[in-house]
């Protein structure tokens, strides 16, 4: 049985998205068993009415919340009684196999790196989620948990990644590739070069560069980069999918001829629309910690939650954070 903890308070639709979601999952695979941080009354509020195994799902009371505006190194060191602090404590102590928060960003990046803390070797946790690109998706690492990189950090990043894809997603030799304003070797800036050399010679399947507009190609498993662009790509790319989207709604809705054609090519449309949808894919997990830790998006609804469940369960199940941790015990110690 993999035991997950979530932080049933974190997030924009907190907690009954979260509440009902897990739900979901749980409906759909027998192998599951959950622990909820928060509230106890408000969980078992939500609750009340559901059909579920009840010796599947255990409730631990946190009388405090992380909100989204306060600092997140403050807010984790003070509010230790808070929904995301005791499900992180819990995941550090191994209380369970994966921890996911629908909460501050900020605060669950601290959170992972002070309480449940980087696994041995690890420089810097990372933020992967998976996009969606051509011929399915790709894992972006990072996406927003370090804007200042080192090219060692993202020589880290790379490894993290194609373990994940292989690990996970099952591929067994992953195409890693350097998010970078040029596909030839020596564009870039120097952060961008001296990782490009550092990759050139590590042990993955490293095909070279990545411009953005290749990235969605279909050509690569794993886009690396540092934070700051990696979170830049990921918010245009959320806004260019809901900027298509409505553009093509407001134009087949124009007229009867359009209406008649956006009728006949509705199965169509639907499967982008799936393949746009974050909701299918799950949260962002925060590879580099000694637990397994996903950070789902803020305005998860129900959907997006039961997708993070059971993308939890799969890192549980195919052992994600123990082959990142041997992988990266043979790179020896580093200097940060």
């Amino acid at each position: 049985m993999y035991r997950i903890i979530i932080d049933a308070m974190g997030g924009d639709n907190a907690p009954q998205a979260v509440i009902e979601g897990t739900l979901l999952a749980l409906k759909e695979y027998d192998d599951i068993s959950v622990v909820f941080t928060g509230k106890e009354e408000v969980i078992k509020g939500c609750l009340e009415g559901q059909e579920y195994d009840t010796s599947r799902v255990e409730i631990i009371d946190a009388r405090e919340e992380i909100e989204m505006a306060e600092s997140p190194v403050a807010a984790v060191r003070t509010k230790k009684d808070s929904s995301m602090v005791v499900g992180m404590k819990m995941a550090a102590e191994g209380k369970g196999d994966v921890f996911i928060t629908a909460g501050s960003t900020g605060a669950a990046v601290a959170g992972g790196t002070f309480v449940v803390r980087r696994a041995p070797n690890v420089l810097r946790p990372a933020l992967a989620p998976l996009l969606p690109s051509k011929d399915g998706h790709f894992l972006l690492v990072d996406c927003g948990a370090n804007v200042d990189c080192k090219p060692e950090f993202l020589q880290q990043f790379a490894i993290m990644g194609s373990l994940y894809m292989k690990a996970v997603e099952g591929i067994e030799s992953p195409r890693v590739g350097l998010l970078n304003n040029g596909a030839e070797e020596e564009k870039g800036n120097s952060l961008t070069k001296e990782a490009h050399q550092l990759l050139k010679e590590t042990d993955i399947n490293f095909v070279g560069n990545a411009e953005g507009r290749d990235v969605f190609s279909g050509d690569y498993d794993v886009i690396v980069c540092d934070g700051f662009d990696g979170n830049v790509l990921m918010k245009s790319v959320e806004g260019c999918a809901q900027l298509l989207l409505g553009m093509m709604k407001d134009n087949l809705m124009g007229s009867f001829r359009t209406k008649m054609g956006a009728l006949l090519a509705k199965p169509a449309f639907k499967a982008l629309k799936k393949t746009l949808d974050y909701t299918e894919y799950g949260g962002a997990l925060l590879l580099g910690t000694r637990a397994g830790f996903i950070k789902a998006h803020g305005s998860s609804n129900a959907k997006a939650i039961k997708n993070t469940v059971i993308q939890a369960r799969n890192i549980a199940k195919n052992e994600v954070i123990s082959k990142i941790t041997a992988e990266l015990e043979k790179l020896g110690d580093k200097e940060e």
